[in-house]
């Protein structure tokens, strides 16, 4: 039986807008088993992106229930939130938040930095960073900074970073918003042989055909969840991840 990941109950998130109670979030409840990879859509305002923020431990519902591998969310401190994202989740953006001045490897190893938990040497450090992009068919690039590299290679140097404090879950918003749809495609086969390795992703995208490499789509509308079904024709890609990044 797979290890549940996520579990989220009956979850509200609402703000104040003037005098106007928006309900960005209003009685969501799902559950994410280990090894899942699960596509999040829908409009704008529809309450994905809130959703997000807080499976990302950015933000705290407004009523409900969040459990994280069965440590209950909403009842820790901000600095222990702070802990969790940098331990058990990895982040990627649509704009791949590079520090610009920064090699590939040193961007990588940012989140080892952070951990609380690490007592890893800088050589250590270093090693394991590299062994991340190596994963992404960027080890021969780990000097160069992102000014040297496509959006494709920043954005596999996102994931790398993502992946180095081995999380619990990985969460990518619109993780190809700003590429070509071929390199899309290289990106989304690299999730899709992360999630084959065992990896647990959430992605959030307005593409259908983004979705579609997901197994499982979620569908917000009006801070709810609307559809939670399988992947029905599911897209297979197979973009060799090491050899386009030679």
């Amino acid at each position: 039986m797979a290890a549940t990941v996520i579990e989220i109950r009956d979850v509200t998130r609402h703000f104040q807008a003037g005098s106007t109670e928006v309900r960005a979030l209003d009685g969501v409840s799902i559950r994410v088993e280990r090894g899942e990879f699960i596509a999040i859509m829908g409009p704008s305002g529809s309450g994905k992106s809130t959703f997000m923020n807080l499976v990302g431990c950015l933000d705290r519902p407004t009523s409900g229930s969040y459990l994280l591998e069965g440590v209950e969310v909403t009842s820790l401190s901000r600095d222990e939130r702070a802990a969790i994202r940098n331990d058990r989740l990895g982040f990627v953006f649509q704009n791949f938040n590079l520090l610009p001045r920064t090699s590939a490897l040193e961007n990588v190893e940012l989140p080892l930095l952070y951990s609380r938990s690490s007592t890893l040497s800088q050589a250590e450090r270093s090693k394991k960073a590299l062994s991340c992009l190596e994963r992404v068919g960027l080890a021969k690039r780990a000097e160069h900074g992102p000014s040297q590299m496509s959006g494709g290679e920043q954005q596999r140097v996102a994931i790398a970073r993502s992946l180095v404090n081995d999380p619990s879950l990985m969460l990518a918003d619109e993780p190809t918003g700003n590429l070509d749809s071929k390199t899309s495609d290289e990106i989304m086969a690299l999730f899709q042989e992360l999630n084959a390795e065992g990896r647990t992703l959430i992605v959030v995208t307005h593409e259908p055909d983004i979705a579609a490499c997901a197994r499982r789509l979620v569908s917000f509308k009006d801070g709810r969840i609307l559809t939670d079904a399988p992947v029905q024709v599911r897209r297979i890609l197979a973009a060799p991840a090491r050899k386009a990044a030679s």
